[in-house]
């Protein structure tokens, strides 16, 4: 198995980040934090009395995935839907205020924008309440975010569809979606939710956590390392993407690709303060590899670096990429090959 690409490559790469037009289609939300201490547990109930210090919002959802788009130096275009509410309007103006153009996003009236509200006492999450709308969104919106889209598609260099199942990403807006980017020969790049994987046929890649791989397969969960390689390629077959990522924590992540062995990436973080978006910033940097020329390989271990940064610091968070330059370090460690050549009884079971 040869070594990692060398720093000097990655760098390149990075450098052409800077004025990528990436389109992302999916579920807008506002991130919400409120953040104090604890001195004392409540009279009227056994929880603890946050004493509020400060309270902070951000873009989540498919916002993240902008912001972190947009903080590397990529114009950036989204596609999806807010309410007719204040949270929905501060969520634009914020994406607005990164530099993220938000005319593709549909103000639908009677619905709730969706709100991850997060109580932090020092560096411990208490609790958290959310508000959204359930229920299908309007087909003329989704049409219109639709047709948006693909008028944006000829200038693009890459798509992220950013799935949190809250009703933007069904499956006649993906087809359209993936249609429009097959046309331009521009990688789509999926932030998957588990229940809907069928969905995405036919993209380029799917980035899921592990326990997102096993429950989008509807298998249960492995820890064997042959199980998990079969799964990863089961997951290559049925859905006919091009490769995969399964990001795994604190190991790293995966790469999988067809007729070629799994290689594993180790993880770079040095410290994990927040797993919160991660998720979605490693989504984002190898789709934006991969608009600027990246093989496969190249841009996972680009992903992985940047990962390991964003998890370094608190809530949902994004980097810069003079930041991820310095995470590419010139002695990166050696891939790890997964590849055997005869099936375990393990994955024979997967298939």
């Amino acid at each position: 198995m040869s070594d990692f690409p060398s720093a000097k490559k990655l760098h390149a790469i990075v450098d052409k980040f800077l004025g990528k037009n990436v389109l992302v289609l999916g579920d807008l939300m506002l991130d919400q934090f409120i953040r104090g201490s604890v001195e004392r547990i409540s009279p009227e109930a056994p929880v603890p009395v946050v004493a509020v210090r400060e309270e902070t919002h951000l873009p989540g959802g498919a916002g993240n995935v902008c912001s972190n788009l947009a903080a590397l130096g990529a114009r950036v275009s989204v596609f999806g839907m807010v309410g007719e509410d204040a949270p929905g309007s501060g969520l634009l103006g914020d994406l607005r205020d990164r530099g993220v153009d938000v005319s593709g996003v549909r103000i639908e009236s009677g619905r709730v924008t969706t709100q991850k509200v997060r109580v932090i006492a020092e560096h411990q999450q208490v609790v958290r309440f959310d508000r959204e709308t359930s229920g299908h969104l309007p087909s003329q919106a989704l049409a219109r975010i639709s047709e948006g889209l693909s008028e944006r598609a000829a200038a693009a260099h890459a798509l992220v569809i950013s799935d949190y199942g809250k009703g933007v990403v069904t499956p006649l807006v993906v087809r359209r979606a993936v249609r429009s980017a097959r046309l331009r020969r521009i990688p789509v790049v999926v932030d998957p939710k588990v229940e809907h994987f069928k969905r995405y046929r036919g993209v380029d890649c799917i980035t899921p956590n592990t326990q997102e791989a096993w429950a989008g397969m509807r298998a249960h969960p492995c820890a064997d390392e042959a199980a998990l390689r079969a799964l990863g390629m089961k997951i290559l077959r049925s859905l006919r993407v091009r490769f995969l990522i399964i990001t795994r924590g604190e190991k790293g992540m995966t790469l999988f690709q067809h007729r070629e062995p799994p290689r594993h990436i180790p993880t770079q973080a040095q410290e994990v303060f927040d797993v919160t978006g991660a998720g979605d910033t490693v989504t984002s940097v190898m789709a934006l590899s991969l608009a600027c020329g990246a093989k496969p390989f190249e841009a996972a271990v680009i992903a992985n670096a940047a990962a390991g940064v964003v998890v370094g610091k608190l809530g949902t968070a994004t980097l810069s990429a003079a930041e991820l330059r310095a995470a590419i370090r010139p002695n990166v460690p050696r891939a790890v090959g997964l590849d055997v050549p005869n099936l375990s009884r393990a994955e024979r079971s997967v298939r």
